[in-house]
């Protein structure tokens, strides 16, 4: 009896050692599979709070260099306008000062009288009528006569032709003008204005892009002139 029982305490013991054994070995499977898992879910996790955060930085970057891109644009398009503002207002200043001048032209008397008759040829040309009108300033009188003789010779040798001219004595130019005349034709229905301010219009609309180029050069970015 004590034989049997001392057996199969032994078997128990043996039993529970297994048992035992069997446990351990299952826990420590269940540790590393616990640690595979947690190391694969903390890698998932860094993987994903890296690719937030390179978005995030992707994002921030891009919104930094638009805004630099917009602060250079706005730096860009301002200085150019205080540029053109400088050439503009350099160009508005080299005008005004030759209207300032207009009036010298007509001191010389005998220069003026030239000037006169080629203003007055210039609009017999392109009216071709028989008979024109030319006003002027009233203390133009006696220079424009003398132009209108001189006008009258030259116009005959190139066109073959007599013309009549005479001087509108009831629309004289306006007290002010700093020279210059029109010459009238149709009966008055066209009008070429040829005196000084409106002759430095002309110049100034169409000789502007010349003048441009002459004081700042040729802009590269501009495809087309005037």
């Amino acid at each position: 009896m004590d034989l049997f029982a001392s057996k199969v305490s032994g078997e128990l013991k043996k039993m529970t050692n297994f048992i035992r054994q069997e446990a351990l070995e299952k826990a420590r499977e269940i540790e590393i599979k616990a640690d595979e898992e947690f190391a694969i879910e903390k890698s998932k996790l860094v993987r994903q709070e890296t690719s937030s955060i390179d978005k995030q930085y992707e994002k921030r970057f891009k919104q930094a260099s638009m805004s630099q891109q917009i602060s250079r644009s706005t730096v860009s398009n301002k200085t150019r306008l205080k540029v053109l503002s400088a050439k503009q207002e350099l160009l508005d200043n080299l005008f005004e000062k030759a209207r300032g001048k207009l009036e010298d032209y007509s001191e010389d008397k005998g220069k003026y009288q030239e000037i006169c008759k080629n203003l007055i040829l210039e609009g017999l040309y392109a009216l071709n009528e028989d008979k024109v009108q030319v006003r002027i300033r009233k203390a133009d009188s006696d220079v424009v006569k003398k132009a209108i003789e001189d006008a009258q010779k030259e116009y005959k040798e190139n066109m073959s032709r007599d013309i009549s001219i005479s001087i509108d004595e009831k629309n004289p130019q306006a007290e002010g003008s700093a020279g210059g005349l029109s010459i009238v034709g149709t009966g008055g229905k066209i009008d070429i204005n040829n005196t000084f301010e409106e002759r430095l219009k002309l110049m100034e609309t169409e000789s502007l892009p010349v003048v441009r180029t002459i004081l700042f050069g040729k802009n590269e970015n501009r495809r087309f002139y005037d």
